[in-house]
């Protein structure tokens, strides 16, 4: 992908003749120039890659992407009991049902766009970056980064919770810690074997995990009585409520950092982002219109873990054993997806200039941005031992920070270069756009308004503490104190020594 440029101001757009002058002239027509986003303050660039993936072999291509949203967004019903505790079954089923169509599609429409708009790594940080500038790049990469690793923590000790139905000491203690530090640990280096591994992984993970709840709705119709579904909740939770059905169904954006691995991302990802969309909606909905339908039990009971409870009482110890280890599966799939979006995060990040060029750094073997993956499995191990509730609201807060910065990048660019070549276009104008993008704006506001004093300061000072890492970058990279790249791919270092290299050429030459 080589750095081009366009000339065109905002709003501005060329005559036939102009067009058919500037070809007549050898010049480049810029409304025929694809994958170009502009940037407010420099010259219209797109960053080339450091580095890529070596062999077509490593390339993702439409399953292996669709499994991979799926994990990044889902992984299955696992963890999403607690809605029923929080509002009753109806509110919960209602909720699982609603809530995919009127948040996870606008969001994958804008991935849609922009990623096939701008197919390299880095996605939204780029589209930010080209939007705004540099700092609310680097703004957007720490608000996702930060929720995306954090989010992760969350599922060594969910799957901790369902297995400790099956072997106790795994429920507190030592025996907990160590489980979830060597799980970690192994997660990790199995991310470090590379993408395509990842993805078909992800596909067989899916079909492992979506087996024993496709039993459980089959075994659930005949017994199922519609007055379960009325069991009030004495005090409903709604802070809990919402923040368990975001904390399940966001992150459709997250693949689009991946966008440079993906085989013809103008045709794979949108195809792949509605797929997932309808696999993700009816992997809740069913399941949970199914449990609390045929078993009665109070809202109370459903807590992290009660599936395999409700798997035994209507299929047996069988069935009960399946979900548990279908949710130490899912953790895996959900914690391999995520931790993948995490990495090629920092890889964009690092092409763009806003970090140290060493981010992208390969394994020679399996093509994969080690130093993010360790620097990640570092995060990780830090934060799995939080609270549950505590890990999901401050990734939330901190992913709907990141979104409204998003959906403001996803206008402001259609509105100042509605002629940008878009291979997948939403077919809207910008005011049936802004209509599109108002309801998940809203929700995203109402997220960070439910946020506890505690989580919402621990997440300010995230904030600043990115806002202190991206001027620290600065610094360093006016000071040479690190190698960074120029934007365009190339490391200035070695672009400033082939400078010095042409230089003595030019004088050889007499050329001064």
């Amino acid at each position: 992908m080589e750095a081009q440029e366009i000339q065109l101001q905002p709003n501005q757009t060329q005559t036939p003749s102009q067009i058919d002058q500037n070809e007549l002239r050898g010049q480049p027509n810029p409304m025929d120039s694809s994958n170009l986003l502009p940037q407010s303050q420099k010259s219209c660039t797109i960053p080339k890659p450091i580095t890529t993936a070596k062999s077509s072999s490593n390339k993702l291509k439409l399953i292996p992407l669709v499994f991979l949203i799926y994990f990044e967004v889902a992984g299955g019903p696992y963890g999403a009991e607690q809605s029923v505790q929080a509002a009753g079954p109806l509110y919960a089923i209602i909720g699982f049902f609603i809530f995919p169509l009127l948040w996870g599609v606008p969001e994958s429409l804008v991935t849609a766009e922009l990623a096939t708009a701008l197919p390299g790594n880095g996605g939204f940080i780029v589209w930010a970056d080209r939007a705004f500038g540099p700092f609310f790049g680097s703004l957007m990469g720490t608000w996702k980064y930060l929720s995306c690793v954090i989010n992760i923590a969350a599922y060594p000790p969910m799957c901790a919770d369902y297995i400790s139905r099956a072997y106790p000491p795994a429920k507190a203690g030592k025996s907990r810690s160590v489980a979830i530090s060597i799980s970690v640990v192994l997660l990790c280096l199995l991310n470090y074997t590379g993408l395509s591994v990842v993805g078909w992984g992800a596909v067989v993970l899916a079909v492992v995990t979506l087996a024993p709840f496709v039993m459980i709705t089959a075994l659930a119709m005949k017994r199922i009585e519609t007055r379960r579904w009325m069991v009030p909740v004495v005090k409903k939770d709604w802070r809990l409520f919402l923040n368990i059905l975001f904390w399940n169904l966001n992150y459709w954006d997250s693949a689009s950092t991946m966008a440079g691995e993906v085989e013809q991302p103008e045709k794979t990802f949108p195809k792949g982002l509605m797929i997932a969309v309808v696999i993700c909606s009816v992997s809740y909905f069913l399941p949970l219109m199914a449990g609390t339908g045929a078993i009665d039990s109070p809202p109370e009971a459903w807590v992290n873990g009660y599936f395999a409870d409700v798997a035994g009482m209507l299929g047996g110890n069988w069935l009960k054993y399946w979900i548990q280890v279908g949710a130490a599966l899912s953790s895996i799939g959900l914690y391999e997806a995520q931790l993948s979006n995490c990495v090629f995060l920092l890889l964009g990040m690092a092409d763009l200039g806003l970090l140290p060029s060493f981010f992208a750094i390969r394994a020679p073997k399996f093509d994969t941005p080690w130093v993010g993956i360790l620097l990640s499995c570092l995060i990780t191990l830090t934060t799995s031992f939080l609270p549950f509730e505590d890990i999901v609201a401050t990734a939330n807060i901190l992913y709907s920070l990141g979104m409204l910065l998003e959906f403001a990048t996803f206008l402001w660019l259609r509105r100042k270069y509605p002629d940008l070549k878009r291979p997948y276009r939403v077919p809207l104008g910008i005011t049936g756009l802004c209509i599109m993008c108002l309801f998940p704006s809203v929700l995203l506001c109402y997220v960070i308004t439910l946020a506890s004093r505690k989580v919402f300061v621990l997440s300010a000072v995230l904030t600043v503490a990115g806002i202190a890492v991206h001027f620290l970058m600065r610094y360093c990279r006016l000071s040479g104190l690190l190698n960074f790249t120029d934007g365009e791919g190339e490391v200035e270092e070695e672009k400033e020594e082939e400078r010095i290299v042409l230089g003595h050429e030019e004088e050889n030459n007499g050329v001064v």
